[in-house]
């Protein structure tokens, strides 16, 4: 409990169980008379490097979802981030518009739709740019006991206020919402003007109708990877994105070794969205040898991942295309393997990862814990049916990205190849569903009931 010299006092605590996790919500009583909460993930007290959120109130933002503000969406994004991360802290301030309070923030948003900043608004109104102040939410930390601090904000002048409190804030984490021509005009005004930090180019586009290529369902796909990092801390191993295109029928390819092009143009360019938003992209030696893929990025912007390969007896060829990206490939092989192969494969700029077998494969936990060891917070599986398979199988998957191409095959079905292993059959949660060109792509996440 707190004492006079906090400012603060804890009056009472309820469990609150959440779409994302199950939270431990604090009421706080402070001289403003306000009514500010603390939500709390896991054990945080004399705990450091704690992932918390310092939110000021927005009825429009968090509780109506309006599309004026990225509130709403950073509250969402700092719960998903907490709960993956097992502990954490969000403080809910009574701050609402920056501090000048609801009606005048009504106020407010007619001056802006009459052209004015949201700077400028808040000033014709007789108050200060931002009058939001953290020591509310300093008292509130002291009082759970929180060592340090991990802030979840793109605003360095809340960090500046909470260190000058004597909170130790380790790092700046940002949160980085959906940008779209409603918020891309306040968002760009927090920048320039309050120096919030974000991408000034994708804000100037957004304002201007212009948005970077992507898709409602990537955008969700992607805030689903802000919790990879904390996934990675967590569990040792990488947040596991399942991606691949079937027939109506459920076919993958035609038979097997045999490569069958089922996507649109249209899905096509999201799957290679999809590559550069992940660290590292994997698929079997089956697809490597069918196949000859690249696995890089070239249908949009962004990054090429890192390939990995599936490869226990060490198959890869030499005239593989993957050995002239820029990024060679990491092959992943039994402990076994002969040692002349592997010599002879790292001449050719590869990167051999010995690992134990299980059943003569290559056993998939020990390579994803190999992998979050490299640092790899991401990773995408591509395929073929086997890897897609044995993933599924030993409930190594986070989400999965599934294309639905308007055809039928009759060909390799990749949960034939289930067999034995009936009861790993997973449904699907969180569910999203997009229409691509004549495709149909969801996206949702394992549910795994025995």
């Amino acid at each position: 409990m707190s004492t006079p010299e906090t400012m603060v006092t804890r009056k009472a605590a309820a469990r609150i169980p959440t779409a994302f996790s199950e939270f431990q919500l604090y009421f706080y009583e402070s001289p403003d008379n306000k009514e500010h909460l603390a939500l709390v993930r896991g054990v945080v007290q004399g705990k450091r490097g704690i992932l918390v959120r310092v939110h000021s109130e927005c009825f429009t933002g968090d509780v109506l979802g309006s599309r004026r503000c990225d509130c709403g969406e950073q509250l969402q994004l700092a719960l998903r981030r907490i709960a993956a991360a097992g502990s954490g802290v969000v403080i809910y301030l009574r701050q609402e518009g920056r501090g000048i309070g609801l009606l005048d923030k009504l106020r407010a948003y007619n001056l802006q739709d009459q052209g004015y900043d949201t700077v400028d608004a808040n000033l014709m109104l007789g108050h200060e740019a931002d009058e939001r102040e953290y020591s509310i939410a300093a008292r509130i930390l002291e009082d759970l006991g929180v060592e340090s601090i991990r802030l979840l904000t793109n605003n360095p002048h809340k960090i500046e206020s909470l260190a000058e409190m004597g909170i130790q804030v380790e790092a700046r984490i940002p949160l980085q919402a959906q940008v779209h021509p409603e918020n891309a005009p306040y968002l760009l005004a927090k920048a320039r003007r309050l120096h919030h930090l974000f991408s000034l180019e994708e804000l100037e586009d957004a304002a201007a109708g212009q948005q970077p290529l992507t898709t409602r369902l990537m955008e969700e796909i992607q805030q689903a990877l802000h919790v990879a990092e904390e996934h990675r801390r967590r569990t040792g191993r990488p947040y596991v994105t399942l991606s691949y295109a079937q027939s109506l029928d459920g076919s993958i390819a035609d038979r097997p070794g045999r490569p069958l092009s089922l996507s649109g143009s249209q899905s096509l360019a999201m799957t290679h969205a999809l590559r550069a938003a992940h660290d590292a992209i994997l698929v079997g030696i089956g697809t490597v040898l069918a196949d000859n893929p690249r696995l890089n990025v070239r249908l949009v912007e962004g990054r090429d991942p890192q390939p990995v390969i599936v490869d226990s007896r060490l198959r890869f060829p030499a005239y593989s295309n993957l050995l002239r990206n820029c990024r060679t490939p990491w092959i992943a092989a039994s402990s076994g393997a002969d040692s002349e192969r592997q010599q002879a494969l790292e001449e050719m700029g590869a990167k051999v990862l010995m690992l134990p077998s299980q059943n003569g494969w290559v056993d998939l936990t020990a390579l994803l814990e190999k992998l979050g060891e490299q640092g790899v917070d991401s990773l995408m599986v591509e395929g073929g049916a086997q890897i897609i398979t044995s993933f599924l199988s030993f409930r190594l998957v986070d989400q999965i990205v599934l294309t639905i191409a308007p055809l039928l095959v009759g060909g390799l079905r990749v949960v034939d190849n289930f067999g034995g292993y009936l009861r790993s059959f997973p449904r699907l949660k969180n569910l999203s569903y997009q229409r691509l060109g004549e495709d149909l792509v969801l996206r949702g996440e394992p549910d795994w009931r025995d």
